[in-house]
């Protein structure tokens, strides 16, 4: 196991009824306040209603700013960091999803730097400030409501890349089940996804003696894919949507990671269609995590027969090892396909001569992943063509 510091000072208000002390909650930290979300669907809700009315009984003066949409948007950070900058804000309430609070981490970092934001996504800066980040989250899936973490397309070149900052994590978010009674299946199914990929991305390591945090990854996946396919069936299972939701925030915010070599392989690869296709980030994931485990299984066999077995149930085939990774691999791709979610790229319109241009704007800063390192064009490609078949 690799030595550690572990930080997550984010405060997790959990169950019914937080959203209507929003106000109260704030009000030790600010009278000045972004109030950030994205479409309409708070309103319809009534989510807007009740925050809008906590702040104002508080005494909390706000701006508002929507319109962030999936993949949030490059042009909307700037626009948000202008909005703070001329209002002297000095606190950002995120009400929504991932992209929403990502929007909200990104305008936080923008108002204390000098330069062009952007600089932060292709490492030419280091967050050194940010303003404090409260969330509302309505869509478990991302982990950004208690992580450092912020991704960001860039609309103009549609780049798309992340950051991982501490001083970006929310200072408290709240968490109330009851959000999620109105999603979207493929939105339900795009959040079961993307939390599933990041604990993978933590759990699969060529770090070895890390025991601990493989029991904690194995745990929760097994969770997840017990819970996932109820909130599909029901919408309105507040149990099932507690565990997903506590499940969520539990992949993202750092703890699995501890000890570990992480990867992020997969992220790199996805985080191109998402910006060309315009698809949904979890969409992306369930066609890339597949192939970029049938292109690596066999850099650390070992790790994948444990996957197969603990997380899966595969029968451990003492005589064929590959066959039981195999299969652990294709019953992950079966519980993707399960819950309604694309598992080639001809699904969502790529095709074969994208393939170049997609592994650049992967590389657009240079080599990314770990447990198989990708630093090269033409691995990418590969990984692409195992997807697109």
């Amino acid at each position: 196991m690799n030595d550690f510091v572990f930080y997550c000072p984010t405060k997790i208000i959990f169950g019914k009824g937080g959203e209507d002390k929003i106000g109260e909650y704030i009000k030790p930290f600010s009278s000045n306040v972004l109030f950030h979300y994205g479409g309409g669907s708070i309103k319809k809700s009534g989510l807007y209603d009740k925050v809008t009315a906590s702040l104002k009984n508080a005494g909390i003066k706000f701006t508002e700013l929507g319109g962030v949409q999936p993949n949030p948007l490059l042009s909307v950070v700037n626009k948000g960091i202008k909005i703070v900058k001329d209002q002297k804000i000095d606190f950002i309430l995120a009400v929504g999803g991932g992209s929403v609070i990502d929007s909200a981490k990104a305008i936080a970092a923008g108002v204390k730097y000098d330069g062009d934001v952007w600089d932060f996504f292709i490492n030419k800066a280091t967050v050194k400030a940010a303003l404090p980040v409260a969330t509302i989250l309505t869509i478990p899936a991302a982990g950004s409501e208690s992580s450092g973490n912020s991704v960001i397309t860039n609309d103009e070149n549609l780049f798309k890349f992340g950051i991982s900052n501490d001083k970006l994590r929310p200072v408290f978010s709240i968490l109330n089940p009851e959000f999620c009674f109105s999603l979207p299946p493929i939105q339900r199914a795009n959040g079961i996804c993307d939390m599933m990929a990041h604990v993978f991305e933590r759990y699969f390591t060529n770090v070895n003696h890390t025991e601990t945090g493989d029991k904690l990854c194995e745990g929760l996946l097994k969770a997840i894919i017990n819970s996932g396919p109820k909130v599909l069936k029901n919408e309105r299972d507040y149990d099932a949507w507690a565990e997903i939701m506590w499940a969520g925030a539990l992949a993202h915010n750092g703890l699995l990671g501890r000890g570990r070599q992480e990867d992020w392989g997969s992220h790199g690869l996805e985080h191109p269609l998402s910006a060309v296709y315009g698809i949904a980030h979890g969409s992306g994931l369930a066609i890339m995590f597949p192939a970029w485990m049938k292109y690596v299984y066999k850099n650390n066999l070992g790790f994948f027969v444990q996957f197969a077995v603990n997380v899966w149930g595969v029968n451990d085939n003492l005589r064929d090892f590959e066959a039981v990774a195999l299969e652990g691999i294709e019953k992950t791709a079966e519980f993707f396909k399960s819950l309604g979610l694309p598992s080639k790229l001809t699904e969502i319109g790529a095709k074969e001569s994208d393939f170049e241009d997609l592994a650049a704007k992967a590389l657009g800063r240079g080599p990314f992943g770990a447990f198989k390192r990708i630093d090269k064009v033409e691995y990418a490609v590969e990984i692409y063509k195992i997807a697109y078949k």
